[in-house]
């Protein structure tokens, strides 16, 4: 492999990038984030004296090359398997709308809701569909209910809000933010570098994740969903008005026409469409549940729903003080409804993302054998994970599958950039 001149471009051309923004945030002037439709959202470095020197501040910020889990407090095999777990909540948004619009129960919009509120927050930066594309996401920073309701639902599309971390310190009032694991734990390693911006965060919130797909499984669940090629889209729901929710499009056809396609299941669309099209930095990922976030947000799926628009219900993670202190209040200002649960509920509502991070030693341990750089992450449990939690098949499998993957997608290979 080819050697670049700049350690932002190496890690987007050895797989490592996950895509969140933080360098382009540092360093706008001179990393940018460009959309491709296999690789998904990534930054371009420009190719002077300063564009790569930036490059080399950009990359402490980078969370998809290592991050540090020993800086996080664990207590037990909870902390150890999922990172800090102070308490654990299963609730909704008070506010009928937020909680029907919302993925869940709308409780990182309600969470935020009671931050603008109480004016420990200024503004929101979190994450919305843009308006020209909505296969597609841009970062923004909302002040009121009405803004924070365009970001309801979940987005499974690429997103960058660390491209906001200029914005965030420029601002006169603390910003909380919202994002991916991937995009907290950049944001986290940013603000333990710069004290300036750690004072400017008023709290991270993260949504857990199982992957995000690029554009390409997009237009896959469009082709799905009987959107005709010529149509222009205007809205696309992936979940949300309902506990999961469907996935459905508004489109104006070529008769000028505003139109709803066919609906499909949150099951069918991630299952069978979209988790397809997740890029391979999301396979090798050990932290799908936002372990550096003071807030975790995610599917209660021991309780699951009766059919696809229950009545949403979150469950809802503090993984710092600050955080805990956010979710009382939130509960005691009436902006959440919540009842505390034990710390393991979060083990039983997401088997799977444990399944998930035990596996990842062996995917790591097969770009190792097919010499590849993997995440250089300290302190992670998933060899002990692979080790005692996986059977013997499975063990093969998170190995042999993964090298049989490397050889046939020919993930050794530079990954090029094409802008769309």
């Amino acid at each position: 492999m080819t050697r670049s001149s700049d350690p932002i471009t190496r890690a987007v051309e050895t797989s490592l990038c996950t895509g969140c923004g933080a360098c382009a945030g540092g360093f706008p002037e001179l990393i940018r984030m460009v959309e491709d439709v296999q690789n998904g959202r990534r930054p371009v470095v420009s190719q002077t004296s300063q564009g790569r020197a930036a490059a080399q501040e950009a990359i402490k910020l980078c969370a998809g090359v290592g991050a540090n889990y020993d800086e996080l407090e664990t207590r037990d095999d909870t902390d150890r398997s999922w990172g800090p777990v102070l308490k654990v909540w299963e609730g909704w948004a008070s506010d009928d709308e937020i909680r029907h619009r919302g993925s869940s129960g709308g409780a990182a919009t309600a969470l935020s809701q009671s931050m603008l509120a109480s004016q420990s927050a200024g503004g929101v930066a979190h994450v919305v569909q843009r308006e020209d594309d909505p296969r597609l996401n841009t970062s923004v920073i909302s002040q009121t209910r009405e803004e924070l309701l365009r970001g309801a639902g979940s987005r499974y599309a690429q997103a960058s809000p660390g491209e906001r971390i200029e914005d965030i310190l420029t601002r006169d009032t603390p910003t909380a933010f919202i994002g991916k694991p991937c995009d907290v734990a950049s944001v986290a390693k940013a603000a333990k570098i710069d004290p300036a911006l750690d004072d400017k965060l008023a709290a991270t919130i993260s949504i857990f994740c199982a992957g995000a797909p690029n554009i390409n499984a997009t237009d896959a669940l469009l082709d799905r969903l009987s959107v005709p090629k010529d149509a222009k889209l205007t809205d696309l729901r992936y979940r949300g008005e309902g506990w999961p929710g469907l996935m459905q499009a508004t489109y104006i056809d070529n008769t000028g026409e505003t139109r709803k396609s066919d609906a499909i299941s949150y099951g069918e669309g991630w299952g069978k469409v979209l988790q397809a099209g997740r890029k391979w930095r999301c396979r090798i990922c050990a932290d799908h549940t936002g372990e550096f976030a003071d807030i975790s947000v995610g599917d209660p799926w021991h309780n699951p729903p009766k059919g696809n628009t229950d009545p949403g219900r979150s469950m809802i993670v503090a993984r710092t003080l600050r955080g805990q202190r956010i979710i009382e209040d939130a509960i005691a200002n009436g902006f959440l409804i919540a009842e505390e649960r034990p710390r393991d509920l979060i083990a039983a509502a997401q088997p799977n993302l444990l399944d998930t991070r035990a596996s990842v030693f062996g995917r790591r341990l097969a770009m190792r054998l097919a010499g590849m750089p993997a995440p250089k992450d300290v302190g992670i449990n998933s060899a002990s994970l692979w080790w005692s939690h996986l059977n013997l098949k499975r063990k093969a499998q998170s190995v042999g599958g993964s090298l049989k993957r490397i050889i046939r997608n020919r993930l050794w290979k530079p990954v090029k950039i094409k802008a769309i």
